[in-house]
C-alpha cells in the first residue's frame, strides 16, 4: 500500500531550510518597501507579522505549560514530555507555513481582500461569532468524529493517528497533524473570516483577532495545565458548554472514543459523545493534586545563556546538549535581568521531573548563578536557598535530595555536612553523590596504569581518588604547594601504600607521565607540560578548555540513566540525552539502593567500589 495522500508534508526533508518557503514573501515586502503606509503590498507585511504572532502564541503557551514549578498540581496527565514526544513535534509549525501559502493564494485570488479597513465594526465581530457556532464548531466536530471512525477507521490509521502517538497533551501537539487535516482545519478557520467580507464588514483588526484567539484557544485546549476554574462552571453551568478547558480535551487524547468537539462542548452534547468524568474531572484537576517526588537532584544555574536552556523557555533547545547559539543573543539582556530579578526574590524552584520504576524524580533548581557562589558576601545566601530547599523536600517527604555541583561545595557547606549537622532530624537524605563521581573517575583510567599525576589532589574527591590509587599501587604524583595538607592525606593511607603518594610542587615533574587526573583549573601553559599522547580526566567545574590537539580531554564525570527511565526530555547542561553528572547518578543509586545514611563530607573510600557495583545492578552505565 502506497503513502496516503496528503499524509507527509512535502518539506519534511528540509529541515530548518523549510523557513525558505516564507521567502518569496519576504522578498515581495523587502522589494516594495510594504512597511510604508502607502505601499500596495502592505498586506503581505501585515501577513507575515500575523504568522509571527501565530507562532509566538504556541511558544508562550509551551513555556507556561512547561513551568513546573506554577503548573506542576494542575496538570492533567502527569507523565513527563520525553525526547521522543519532543522530536515527534519538533517540527510543529509545518501548518503555518501550509495556512501563510493558502492565504496568501487567497489574498491573491481576490485583490479586494488586500485593502480591507484596518479596524472592525460590531456587524464583523457579529458576523464571525455567528457563523464559527454555526458553521465552523459544527464542522469541525463532524470532521474529527470522520477521521476518527470513517470508512472503516482508515482515515484515523492514515492521517489522525498522528495527532494522537504523543503521550501527554502539549501546545506544540495541536500542530502535530498530516496536511490534510490541517488543510481542512485552515478552510473551516477561514470560513466566518469570508463570511463576514462577504457582508462588507471585514477588516485587518477582525481578522488578527479571530486567528489569534483561534490559535490561543487550540493552545490553551492541548497545554495539559488546567487554567479554566470550576468555580466558574459552578456560577454559569451554561459555559461548560460554550467553552472547553485543558481537561477537557486531554481526556479525549487519552480515552480517543469522546470530547470531539473543537471549542464548544455542546457539539459532544448533541452528538451524545461527552465523556461522563468530564466535569468531575476537570473540577479536581482545577482544584490541583499534590504529587511529591521520591527523589530531587538540586542543581543551580551555570551561567546566563544556561539559564536559557531549560524546558521553559525553548523547550526543543533544552532537549539538545547546551553550546551557546546565535539565536540566544537577542535574549541574553532579558535573560540578564530575570538573573537580578532571581538573586532578589526568587526561591528554589521545580524545573523538570521524569519517572523511574514508578517513581517521581524532579530537579529543582537553587536561583543563583555560578559566579555567586564565589562572592564572599554570598554565601550565606545560598546556604540558606539549600538550606530551605532541603527542609522543603524532607516535609514534603522526599527520600533522598542530592546536591549538584557548586550547591555542595567544601568551601560553602563542607560538602553537605552543614545542614545534617544543623538538623539532626532529616528524614530526607542528604546526599552530594560524590562517592559515584570518584568511581567513574577511577574506572576510566586504563587498566595496568602503573602512575598519575593529579591537580586538586587535596580536594574532596582528588582525595578519595588518591587513596584508592595509592592502594591499587598505582604512584600518584599530588600536585599541591601544601605539605601539611599532602601529609595529612598520607597519613589516611595504610603504611604499606604511602610510599605511592608522592608530592609534586611543578608541573614539569610530570612531563613523562600521560595520565592527567585533573580537579584544578589548568591553564594552556601548564597544560603544554603534558608529553603528547596524554589524556586528562576531569573533575574540575567548569571543565578545562582543550589547547592539545596531540591530547585527549575526558568530559565531566557522567552516567547514562537506565533504559526504562520515563519522560526524560531535558538535556542535562552540555550532556548528551539520557546522561546525567554522576552526582546525579549517585543520589538516584542511594535512593534505588534503599541506603538510610546521609552522604555528606569526605569521601569513603570504601565504598566507590560498592556504589559502583549498585549503579550496575539497577541498570546505570558510563557515559
Amino acid at each position: 500500500m502506497g503513502a496516503a495522500l496528503l499524509a507527509s508534508w512535502p518539506w519534511d526533508n528540509l529541515g530548518f531550510y523549510k523557513y525558505l518557503l516564507y521567502g518569496p514573501l519576504v522578498g515581495k515586502a523587502v522589494a516594495s518597501r510594504a512597511w510604508e503606509a502607502a505601499s500596495p503590498d502592505r498586506w503581505i507585511l501585515l501577513l507575515l507579522l500575523l504568522f509571527g504572532l501565530r507562532a509566538l502564541t504556541y511558544q508562550l503557551w509551551s513555556s507556561y505549560s512547561n513551568m513546573l514549578f506554577a503548573t506542576r498540581r494542575r496538570r492533567v496527565v502527569r507523565d513527563g514530555v520525553d525526547f521522543h514526544q519532543i522530536d515527534k513535534e519538533w517540527d510543529w509549525d509545518n501548518f503555518l507555513i501550509l495556512h501563510a501559502l493558502m492565504a496568501a493564494t487567497a489574498l491573491y485570488a481576490f485583490p479586494s481582500l488586500r485593502h480591507l479597513p484596518l479596524w472592525p465594526d460590531a456587524r464583523g465581530l457579529a458576523v464571525a461569532v455567528l457563523v464559527h457556532a454555526s458553521a465552523t464548531e459544527p464542522l469541525a466536530y463532524a470532521a474529527h468524529r470522520a477521521f476518527h471512525g470513517a470508512i472503516g477507521g482508515r482515515l484515523y490509521s492514515r492521517y489522525h493517528s498522528l495527532h494522537h502517538s504523543t503521550r501527554v497533551p502539549q501546545p506544540f501537539t495541536a500542530g502535530l497533524a498530516t496536511p490534510l487535516e490541517h488543510m481542512v482545519l485552515g478552510a473551516l478557520m477561514a470560513l466566518p473570516l469570508a463570511a463576514a467580507c462577504a457582508a462588507g464588514c471585514g477588516s485587518v483588526a477582525l481578522a488578527f483577532a479571530y486567528v489569534l484567539g483561534f490559535d490561543f484557544l487550540r493552545a490553551m485546549g492541548h497545554c495539559n495545565v488546567e487554567v479554566i476554574p470550576s468555580s466558574l462552571f459552578q456560577a454559569f453551568p451554561v459555559l461548560r458548554y460554550l467553552i472547553y478547558t485543558p481537561t477537557y480535551h486531554a481526556i479525549h487524547h487519552t480515552k480517543k472514543e469522546a470530547n470531539f468537539c473543537l471549542f464548544m462542548p455542546l457539539f459532544d452534547r448533541l452528538g451524545g459523545t461527552i465523556d461522563p468524568q468530564s466535569w468531575d474531572m476537570h473540577k479536581k484537576m482545577s482544584a490541583g493534586v499534590d504529587e511529591v517526588p521520591d527523589f530531587v537532584f538540586l542543581a543551580h544555574v551555570v551561567d546566563v545563556m544556561q539559564s536559557l536552556h531549560v524546558p521553559f523557555v525553548l523547550r526543543t533547545f533544552a532537549s539538545t546538549p547546551f553550546s551557546v547559539q546565535l539565536f540566544l543573543l537577542p535574549m541574553w539582556p532579558f535573560a540578564f535581568l530575570v538573573m537580578l530579578a532571581m538573586w532578589v526574590w526568587s526561591k528554589t524552584f521545580v524545573i523538570s521531573c521524569y519517572n523511574l520504576r514508578g517513581r517521581l524524580h524532579q530537579i529543582w533548581a537553587v536561583p543563583r548563578y555560578g559566579f555567586q557562589y564565589f562572592l564572599p558576601f554570598a554565601k550565606d545566601g545560598i546556604n540558606k536557598q539549600i538550606e530551605l530547599a532541603i527542609l522543603r523536600a524532607d516535609k514534603m517527604g522526599v527520600k533522598v535530595l542530592s546536591l549538584a555541583a557548586l550547591n555542595k561545595n567544601e568551601a560553602l557547606n563542607g560538602g553537605g555536612t552543614l545542614f545534617v549537622n544543623k538538623h539532626p532530624d532529616l528524614r530526607v537524605r542528604v546526599v552530594h553523590g560524590n562517592t559515584l563521581t570518584a568511581a567513574v573517575i577511577l574506572n576510566e583510567i586504563p587498566k595496568g596504569t602503573a602512575e598519575v599525576f593529579m591537580t586538586g589532589a587535596t580536594s574532596k574527591l582528588g582525595r578519595a581518588i588518591a587513596l584508592y590509587l595509592c592502594k591499587k599501587r598505582v604512584r600518584v604524583m599530588m600536585m599541591t604547594l601544601s605539605t601539611e595538607r599532602f601529609q595529612k592525606i598520607q597519613k589516611e593511607a595504610p603504611a604499606e601504600f604511602q610510599q605511592y603518594l608522592v608530592q609534586v610542587t611543578k608541573y614539569r615533574s610530570a612531563q613523562h607521565c600521560r595520565t592527567w587526573i585533573v580537579g584544578k583549573w589548568l591553564s594552556p601553559r601548564e597544560q603544554r607540560w603534558a608529553p603528547p599522547g596524554t589524556h586528562f580526566h576531569q573533575f574540575v567545574v567548569p571543565p578545562i578548555i582543550g589547547f592539545r590537539r596531540d591530547c585527549t580531554y575526558g568530559k565531566l564525570a557522567a552516567m547514562r540513566l537506565p533504559k526504562d527511565v520515563q519522560g526524560l526530555g531535558a538535556c542535562e547542561y552540555s550532556l548528551e540525552r539520557g546522561v546525567v553528572h554522576a552526582c546525579h547518578a549517585g543520589g538516584v543509586v542511594h535512593f534505588l539502593e534503599g541506603y538510610t545514611h546521609h552522604e555528606v563530607g569526605a569521601i569513603d573510600v570504601d565504598r566507590i567500589d560498592v556504589v559502583w557495583e549498585a549503579a550496575f545492578k539497577h541498570g546505570l552505565r558510563p557515559a
